[in-house]
């Protein structure tokens, strides 16, 4: 009973920490410029790819995760995922960068009902009155975002998708969150890598300017894999619903660091739409713990 209690703690630890690190991503990435949002992603990529290698040879674990990419079904999915996460950190990074943190946000919080569509839709799964509920009043408050910014909240909207989408890979694909990450961006290391010659040569590139920046640009990789790692460590140690519930904290940091620390425009009609979102949470959070305590009984039960 103790070591399951210390294992529970250890994945809070771990989960909490995981989705921190990515709720202060915003204060991170404006740091890196005046990189532009393609230079800062393929070094996060170029550089995440060496902070793996480096994780996975003390792991000894390169051969095992290589042999994967003898597997032709295995690369195929795994480049699908690489242009998914790809647009994921490209429309991020510019959307930090950019003043618009607060609609980022917007995109990992309807992530969730993003990921159910997707069950739905393509995996077949039978929605839960709540989740019913959740995913209406979730749509109402895109409507209202979507009057009040004039337009459809595109860049929520591709986080979400992409985001989503990318999870539904690899959950087909079922492969370690570290030798997935090596892998996909192995396959991105020739554009990635050639573009970031090319801005060398150019003379435009950021690398080299400064000790500090460049230093930035380098840590991009563990920024990027550490969080990753401790995330994987998590959902080892915990159960899925508590997982679920703690994935809102990302997007609730990245709302504070948008409204609170980068100041950024929040009228009323926003705010509406946004508590709206946050309605539709609370529906499928509670739904998530229920149903998670009806699993549990169905185990204890023996059913």
């Amino acid at each position: 009973m103790a070591g399951k209690r210390s294992e529970y703690s250890l994945g809070l630890l771990f989960g909490f920490t995981s989705y921190i690190l990515w709720g202060l991503f915003p204060l991170y990435w404006p740091l890196l410029q005046p990189a532009s949002p393609l230079e800062i992603v393929s070094h996060r990529a170029v550089w995440t790819l060496v902070f793996c290698l480096i994780v996975l040879a003390l792991t000894k674990q390169i051969h095992s995760t290589f042999a994967v990419m003898k597997n032709p079904r295995a690369m195929a999915a795994l480049l699908l995922s690489t242009i998914l996460v790809s647009i994921n950190w490209v429309t991020y990074i510019w959307a930090t960068n950019n003043g618009h943190i607060v609609e980022a946000a917007l995109g990992y919080y309807i992530n969730p009902l993003i990921i159910i569509a997707f069950g739905v839709l393509l995996l077949r799964e039978k929605m839960r009155p709540l989740q019913w509920l959740a995913v209406a009043i979730a749509a109402v408050g895109v409507l209202v975002l979507t009057i009040d910014y004039g337009r459809l909240p595109w860049i929520a909207i591709s986080l979400a998708l992409s985001w989503g989408s990318y999870g539904l890979v690899k959950k087909k694909l079922n492969m370690g969150a570290l030798d997935g990450l090596a892998i996909e961006t192995l396959i991105s290391l020739i554009p990635y890598a050639g573009y970031l010659i090319y801005l060398g040569n150019q003379g435009t590139g950021q690398f080299g300017h400064s000790i500090g920046l460049t230093l930035l640009l380098i840590s991009a990789g563990a920024v990027t894999a550490i969080p990753l790692l401790l995330f994987n460590g998590s959902t080892t140690r915990l159960p899925y619903s508590t997982i679920g519930l703690l994935q809102y904290i990302t997007p609730t940091l990245q709302f504070s660091i948008g409204v609170w620390i980068r100041h950024e425009d929040m009228p009323a009609a926003r705010w509406i739409g946004f508590l709206i979102i946050w309605l539709a949470l609370i529906a499928l959070g509670v739904d998530l713990v229920r149903s998670s305590r009806a699993i549990d009984n169905r185990i204890a039960e023996g059913k």
